[in-house]
């Protein structure tokens, strides 16, 4: 796009549609209980912010991951925007945020415009049929926050229903149940690019303690 060369080249990651690793998860029927539920969450929007029991312990994450994805998004003002919606959007769907940063690393390499050949959409990747089931038609799966919204939400459902099996609810988010080799990418960029432990904190007049 021409338009893109007048544009600082921290900004180019959203612009360009890109590939993504992504198979397709597969359209299955909800029942009404589960399509009920998965809507509320996804219409249930507020302005992310970081959710941490600890101010300190919020910063200190948002600088240590902001460093690591300082690579592949050089604009700090969009990096801390984004992992800010990450944390919150997953700590809202009880998963970890260091496992939705790899998946996304995996699914689509940060860019929020990216497609997978299935037509999956986005930063995590979400299939076009989920508006229809739990969404309207005017949610926007490139949209930044409304995309997290959906992908934590999905993988959430996916991990109940595989009762906390991560291996397979990857599988079934991915649409290669069954298959390793997806699992097996996650929970590399898991563990080895997003682990974090928190840092220890100092409570005036007593001894260091760790954070929560």
């Amino acid at each position: 796009m021409k338009t893109s060369l007048l544009l600082p080249l921290s900004l180019c990651w959203v612009l360009a549609p890109a590939p993504a690793w992504a198979g397709a998860q597969k359209e299955e029927a909800l029942s009404a209980n589960v399509a009920t539920a998965m809507s509320r969450s996804i219409s249930d929007v507020n302005a992310p912010r970081l959710v941490f029991d600890d101010a300190r312990v919020g910063q200190a994450w948002l600088a240590e991951m902001s460093s690591r994805l300082q690579k592949r998004i050089p604009d700090p003002w969009v990096r801390e925007r984004l992992l800010t919606a990450i944390q919150y959007e997953a700590v809202r769907a009880g998963l970890d945020p260091q496992l939705v940063l790899g998946l996304i690393q995996v699914e689509s390499g940060f860019n929020k415009y990216a497609v997978s050949g299935a037509g999956a959409r986005g930063l995590m990747q979400v299939m076009p049929f989920w508006p229809r089931h739990i969404g309207t038609a005017q949610h926007n799966l490139f949209d930044l926050s409304t995309n997290l919204r959906y992908g934590c939400t999905i993988l959430r459902y996916y991990l109940d229903i595989e009762r906390g099996n991560l291996f397979r609810a990857l599988g079934r988010y991915n649409g290669s149940l069954g298959r390793s080799e997806y699992p097996d990418l996650v929970m590399g960029a898991w563990h080895r690019r997003w682990a974090w432990t928190p840092p220890a904190l100092r409570v005036a007049g007593d001894a260091p303690l760790r954070a929560r």
